[in-house]
């Protein structure tokens, strides 16, 4: 493979959130050093229908998970297990449900908190949280910088081709504040200072980085559904590809085989949606 690459989502922002609330994201926009696309998430808008598809490139409809208590091992190939088919080294920092769609399921808590692997053929390098006892009394997240400084840590470490980082923190202040609110725009403008110092050191380290979310969030903090908040998010890509217009919607649908024809591992043939970058 040619190039390498971080996947870094920030669960339920909205698109209205990224675009007004992310100064750090916008600013590098102005400076020309990243571009910035809507993009529309599948349906249902829901996390882990979402997380599924974004790695696999096929609809909740075709992968079989309809929504985050329909959790288990699925059967389609996705971004970990081409790009370890091309050779590369693989590593996620993220929701145990990831490790269970594309690892092992059930996820176990001694087992599969955190685990190198080096045979492995989807991923050789997890760090996990389950968030279990999540709610609005307690959200049970763990701090953002201390999982931006993991995935450093295992590219540092393990020198990762591809690497995935996934942070519940918005989501779940979404659901317990909604998002017209000064918790909302405070908790925003925290990962986004929390992000920033990285995005340079990875960019510094010879990844190309993509930083979206998997879906967004209504007023009442709901998603799951059709609408407009709750499916549309944005997309920021830190590279040298070139992309479409900036009016392009892109469908969730297209990371899994733009990051992999980056990358230059192979796309499996159910990944039928066009890459956006070249």
């Amino acid at each position: 493979m040619n190039r390498k690459l971080l996947l870094i989502i920030l669960d339920g922002v909205p698109w209205r959130n990224f675009r007004r609330l992310f100064g750090n994201l916008e600013g590098w926009v102005d400076s020309g050093e990243a571009r910035v696309w809507k993009l529309r998430s599948v349906l249902p808008s829901i996390s882990a229908s979402c997380y599924a598809s974004i790695h696999t490139g096929v609809t909740p409809q075709e992968h079989g998970c309809t929504g985050n208590g329909n959790v288990f091992r699925l059967d389609h190939k996705d971004i970990f297990s081409q790009v370890r088919e091309a050779g590369g080294v693989t590593g996620a920092v993220t929701h145990s449900f990831w490790s269970q769609f594309f690892n092992r399921h059930p996820f176990d808590y001694v087992r599969d908190v955190e685990y190198d692997e080096s045979d492995s053929a989807t991923i050789n390098h997890g760090r996990f949280h389950s968030m279990t006892g999540y709610g609005k009394a307690n959200q049970m997240t763990p701090s953002d910088v201390d999982l931006f400084a993991t995935l450093t840590n295992l590219c540092l470490r393990f020198g990762l081709d591809y690497g995935i980082l996934h942070t519940c923190t918005l989501d779940s202040m979404g659901h317990r504040f909604y998002h017209d609110c000064e918790e909302m725009d405070h908790a925003c403008f925290v990962i986004d200072e929390m992000l920033a110092p990285f995005i340079p050191r990875w960019r510094q380290l010879g990844y190309e980085v993509i930083v979206t979310a998997d879906h967004g969030q209504d007023e009442r903090g709901h998603h799951g559904g059709r609408s407009a908040l709750q499916q549309e998010t944005a997309l920021y890509y830190f590279g040298d590809a070139e992309g479409p217009d900036a009016e392009t919607v892109i469908d969730q649908l297209q990371l899994a085989p733009t990051i992999l024809t980056r990358m230059g591992a192979p796309v499996a043939e159910t990944m039928k949606a066009r890459p956006f970058l070249r």
